[in-house]
Order: C-alpha cells, then sequence, then structure tokens
C-alpha cells in the first residue's frame, strides 16, 4: 500500500508540472475589466466589418447596442453622425399618401428612441446641438421650408422623434428645449409678426406664416401628447410670454376652424354660423387652460374669451353661443354671470337666445338652459331686476326671429335655405325652452 501510494504521489507531480508547461489558450471572453476599457470583442474588428455589424441591425436594436458600454455608445454617436448614415436612415422626403404615414411616424419614432439612448451620457444643451446638426438639413423640419406644408408629413414625424426623445424628462430640461427650438424657428418673432399684423390679412405670405406656426406648434410641440398635462405645458410656454389679446389670437391661429383651403377662418366666424364641431378644438384648448389654476385664472380665461369672439370682428352670435356650450358649464355660466354682474342686459339676454337655439340644433337637453336662467336670475337682488331680466330674453326672441324672418322674405326661399331652417329651429326652440320653464314652475306646486 506504502509502495503504491508513493507512485501515485510521483505520477500527480509530474501531471502538475506538465499542465504548468503547456501554455494557456487565448481567450474567448472579455472580462468585466477589459470590457469596461474599450470595446471588448468589438475592438478587434476592423471599423468597416464594425460598420457592416452596424447595418444589419434596426434602429430599434441599435438603440439597444448603445447602452452595452460607454466605448460601443462612443462608437455608435460617431457612427450615426456620418452623412452615409444620415443619408440612408433620416429620411427627406414627406409627401407620401395617408398609407404610408403610420410607416414612416413609426420610423421616426424609432430614431427618436436610437437618440435619446445613444446621447444619453451627453448634458441637455449638447444632445439638442447633436440633433439639430443631423436633422437642420431636412427642409420638412424647417417653417417655411416645405412647399406642401399642408399634406406633408415632416412636422409629424418630427413631433413624434422629439416626443419620444424628450419623454420623462422634467420641466426646466423642457423649458431648455422649447427655447433651443425657439432659437432654431426663429419662432417667437414670427408669433410676432402674426400677432401684430390683421388678422386674416389680404397679404398672402401672412396667411402662409399663419399656417405654418399652426403646423409647426400642434404637430411637434402639441399634439403627440397624449396626455393632457404634457399638452398644457407646451401651450402655456408658447401663450405666456404675450399679452392677453395676443394670446387670443394665437389660440385663434393655433386651433381655430380653417377654410376648406385649409386656411384660417377669421372672417367666416363673423359672417356666418360654422359646422357643428368646427369650433371643438378651440372650446378644448380653453378647457385645458381653465383647468390649470396655477397659470390661468377664470377671470383671464373670461377676458380671453370675451378678446376670442371679437376677432377680427364680432363673431356670429350662435358661433359664441356654441362655443360657451362646448367649453363646458363652469366656463359657460361665468361668461354670463361676469355680464350680469356689469348690467350688460341685451348681451346677455341675446346670447341666451342663440344657446337655446344651439341646444335644439344640436341635440342637448333644454333643461340645461332653464337651470342656466334660473342660476342667472340669483344675481338680480330685486323683483323688478328679475322682471327685467326675464323681459329682455323675452323680447330677445321675438326680436331673433323678426331678424330671421325679414331675411327669409328679402330673400329667394330656395337661395336661402339655411336661414329658413334657422328660422324653423328657432321657433321650436322657444316652444320646448318654454315648455320646459312651465314644467319646472308647475312641478313644484
Amino acid at each position: 500500500m506504502e509502495s503504491t501510494s508513493g507512485k501515485f504521489t510521483v505520477t500527480n507531480k509530474r501531471n502538475c508540472r506538465r499542465r504548468a508547461q503547456r501554455p494557456c489558450p487565448a481567450k474567448t471572453m472579455t472580462t468585466r475589466r477589459l470590457s469596461r476599457s474599450t470595446q471588448g470583442f468589438f475592438e478587434r474588428l476592423p471599423a468597416e466589418v464594425f460598420d457592416m455589424v452596424l447595418e444589419l441591425l434596426s434602429l430599434m436594436e441599435t438603440s439597444v447596442f448603445s447602452m452595452v458600454s460607454k466605448a460601443i455608445n462612443s462608437y455608435i454617436v460617431s457612427y450615426v453622425s456620418t452623412h452615409t448614415w444620415r443619408n440612408r436612415m433620416i429620411l427627406q422626403k414627406f409627401h407620401y399618401s395617408s398609407s404610408k404615414e403610420e410607416c414612416i411616424l413609426d420610423h421616426y419614432k424609432s430614431l427618436g428612441l436610437l437618440f435619446k439612448r445613444c446621447t444619453l451620457l451627453f448634458p441637455t444643451k449638447d444632445r439638442l446641438k447633436f440633433i439639430y446638426s443631423s436633422f437642420s438639413q431636412v427642409p420638412c423640419f424647417m417653417m417655411e421650408g416645405c412647399t406642401a406644408s399642408s399634406k406633408c408629413l415632416g412636422f409629424a414625424s418630427y413631433g413624434v422623434f422629439l416626443q419620444t426623445l424628450i419623454a420623462g424628462w422634467d420641466e426646466l430640461e423642457c423649458h431648455r428645449v422649447f427655447n433651443f427650438l425657439c432659437n432654431f424657428t426663429n419662432l417667437p418673432r414670427k408669433m410676432e409678426t402674426t400677432v401684430t399684423g390683421k388678422p386674416g390679412g389680404a397679404k398672402g405670405a401672412l396667411q402662409r406664416l399663419e399656417l405654418q406656426i399652426r403646423l409647426f406648434c400642434r404637430n411637434v410641440l402639441l399634439d403627440p401628447w397624449q396626455n393632457g398635462r404634457d399638452t398644457l405645458f407646451w401651450l402655456t410656454c408658447i401663450l405666456k410670454p404675450w399679452p392677453m389679446v395676443s394670446q387670443a389670437r394665437l389660440l385663434f391661429i393655433l386651433y381655430g376652424p380653417l377654410q376648406p383651403n385649409g386656411k384660417i377662418a377669421w372672417h367666416e366666424v363673423g359672417d356666418g354660423v360654422l359646422a357643428q364641431g368646427a369650433l371643438w378644438d378651440l372650446a378644448k384648448a380653453l378647457l385645458l387652460l381653465h383647468a390649470d389654476s396655477k397659470d390661468w385664472t377664470a377671470d383671464t380665461i373670461l377676458s380671453i374669451i370675451e378678446e376670442l369672439t371679437v376677432l377680427p370682428q364680432a363673431w356670429h352670435m350662435e358661433n359664441t353661443a356654441r362655443l360657451l356650450i362646448l367649453c363646458g358649464n363652469s366656463i359657460c355660466y361665468s361668461f354670463l354671470a361676469s355680464k350680469a354682474i356689469n348690467g350688460r342686459l341685451f348681451e346677455i339676454a341675446r346670447l341666451i337666445a342663440f344657446l337655446i337655439l344651439v341646444c335644439e340644433k344640436d341635440g342637448y337637453c333644454m333643461n340645461w338652459s332653464v337651470k342656466m336662467m334660473q342660476h342667472l336670475c340669483k344675481f338680480f337682488s330685486t323683483a323688478p331686476d328679475k322682471w327685467s331680466f326675464i323681459q329682455s330674453v323675452e323680447n330677445m326672441f321675438s326680436e331673433v326671429t323678426m331678424e330671421m324672418y325679414e331675411v327669409v322674405l328679402a330673400a329667394n326661399h330656395n337661395e336661402d335655405l339655411d336661414t329658413f331652417q334657422n328660422l324653423c329651429s328657432l321657433l321650436n326652440a322657444s316652444a320646448h325652452f318654454h315648455t320646459e320653464m312651465v314644467y319646472t314652475f308647475l312641478k313644484d306646486l
């Protein structure tokens, strides 16, 4: 047993010596220390081969790959800075049919994620400069740079890209983004030109500039966001630097109704009755501002509406009434109450007559207008004041009816069918309103 044990011991020592003398095999895996200082395995590849690897990756895969290490991130930043990559991946043409819209927007969403990840280690200022250098040569991303702006996907693509890039950034960084965009596009100067010019002026250049501001702000800053708070932030950034009159004009430029040819319908709101949904975007913007009591007080919103409804001339009363109804109970009641406090009976009576007409035409419950009348009556402390208020509303019904009747008599019945239908709607509205009033009075007896 002893000799056997010694034999095995000698054999094991010889085997150990042989193993020690063998050269170590080449490493095939990258150590953690090596990956911190270099590109690891990829540093052995020629740059041309590495570029070929990157060309085979999708935008999403490249964005994930950019987060593997600092060295690879740096290489990918250099790679996406090349003219070859930009010409291949940053689309220059955006005048496609609607069937390709989703594909293009998805492409720019992926681009936004790539730039978000590969510039993750950059300060905000450097990130924005890097992005500007990549996209500044795209004509459809520039205000007044596209010849077919209303049918172009450039601003929409830029908006999706920007929304993906800055998602999750805090307000301070977003303010820097807004300031950068203002400098990049010269947006404040362009807005100043529009708010100091004549609304809907005859000059074609001013009309085109209004439309460019609308398309840029809506597609790049406002519409891409699903959360109302995000939209409110950007809308506040756009409006806050301006006085109230200019805020009203900018709101109309951004959200006001459009003509069939795509131009902003400045004069149509005063010349005739707009379609039922034409003022919905404007009402939603006012509701969004009204919900933010920190930056926008109720009095400010009412003053903006006062300014809006006389731009560029006094609106058709039915359009004003429809906007107030779309803005909801709180804004509508506050707007009428402010006039009641100031003793503007004629304006209240005319508005109420058209509010009742809109309720009839758009299918709203007539009980709503009756309750509105009841609430307004509380602002008149004495019985004679209340009687005067009710009498003003009733007289206005007669006056508006006679106005419409005279228009129908003066024109050919077939030529002015809309006014004739409006007259019929007003008569029906009056009957339904007074029926609801009598019922409200009798049911409590």
